[in-house]
């Protein structure tokens, strides 16, 4: 069966003429005969009664021209489909926490140079609200800390980023290598509003709670990594922060990790479970690469019984795991 053969037939069930319908057909009349015939051969059942002057379905040709339509609407929505992927700008849609962390934009110089025709528009989101956007369409691919991923959503872990505190380079913890958790609890911690970073703020409240206090938390919070630089400044506070943020580079402040215990922020890929498209493998691939180049997954803790290399977090809630 063909095809053609498929269109031949709904053409002539429509005119129920063969010569009305050979024309609509641009081929002869006999050909358009023939072909009726090996339909019915392949078949094994007649779809018409023929007479001189009278053309007429029979049960079964009534009962195959509804598939045999279904099938034809099947193939030029097929074609259509394709021809639209062609034409379509080629766009990726990317969540991202806050434009001052790097991996994101890391990862997406990656695929660019790969891929330099791709469009990329970044949207910064929350992880609650990269969900949301993934589940609708909105977005193709963000990151996050994979705490409570939905089922419709698939994650892979990428970056475990070291956790330390913005201070000012006079602050008494700027001249130590690293800061003791316990030692935040005589300080102010500024946290970003718990709509845009949630999971974040949980991670740090959690690591305060594991060294034995709860943190004090400043009154007020900001929308841009410059004004949360700007009142460490004023050491009205000190900001808990991943290596990863451009914030570290502000004049004036240094970055020192947080140590005892030492902490790693679980940065994850998301995007919909069975999403298979050319370029949310593009990322994940990219992401893949440059976690090997990098080492960003690369945190040992021989004293909590690991063998060296493997990637966990020293500081981890449920959900953030190894993809």
């Amino acid at each position: 069966m063909e095809l053609r053969q498929l269109r031949y037939f709904v053409t002539l069930a429509e005119e129920l003429h063969f010569g009305r319908a050979a024309a609509r057909e641009h081929i002869v009349q006999s050909a358009l005969s023939q072909q009726i015939q090996r339909l019915e051969r392949d078949l094994g059942v007649r779809l018409l009664n023929r007479s001189t002057h009278h053309v007429e379905l029979t049960p079964a040709g009534t009962a195959f021209l509804v598939e045999a339509r279904q099938i034809l609407d099947h193939v030029g929505r097929a074609a259509q489909a394709a021809r639209n992927a062609v034409a379509a700008p080629r766009t990726l849609r990317v969540g991202i926490i806050d434009a001052s962390y790097d991996s994101m934009p890391q990862i997406l110089r990656d695929v660019q140079q790969r891929l330099p025709g791709l469009t990329i528009h970044q949207v910064e989101a929350s992880t609650p609200d990269q969900y949301r956007q993934l589940a609708d369409g909105r977005l193709d691919i963000g990151i996050g800390r994979a705490s409570q991923t939905p089922s419709d959503v698939a994650s892979e872990l990428i970056r475990l980023d070291p956790l330390g505190v913005l201070i000012p380079d006079d602050h008494r913890f700027a001249a130590q290598d690293g800061v003791p958790v316990a030692a935040l609890s005589d300080e102010p911690l500024l946290f970003g509003e718990d709509t845009r970073s949630p999971e974040f703020n949980q991670f740090v409240i959690e690591l305060c709670r594991a060294a034995g206090f709860a943190p004090t938390v400043y009154e007020g919070t900001v929308e841009s990594t410059r004004a949360a630089a700007d009142l460490v400044l004023q050491r009205r506070c000190v900001l808990c922060v991943p290596s990863s943020s451009r914030t570290s580079g502000q004049p004036g402040t240094v970055w020192r990790p947080l140590v005892e215990p030492t902490a790693h922020y679980p940065w994850s890929l998301l995007w919909r479970s069975g999403d298979r498209s050319a370029h949310v493998a593009a990322v994940i691939d990219s992401a893949r690469r440059l976690a090997h180049r990098f080492g960003w997954l690369q945190t040992a803790f021989p004293s909590a019984g690991l063998r060296p290399g493997r990637s966990v977090p020293s500081v981890i809630s449920d959900g953030d795991e190894p993809a």
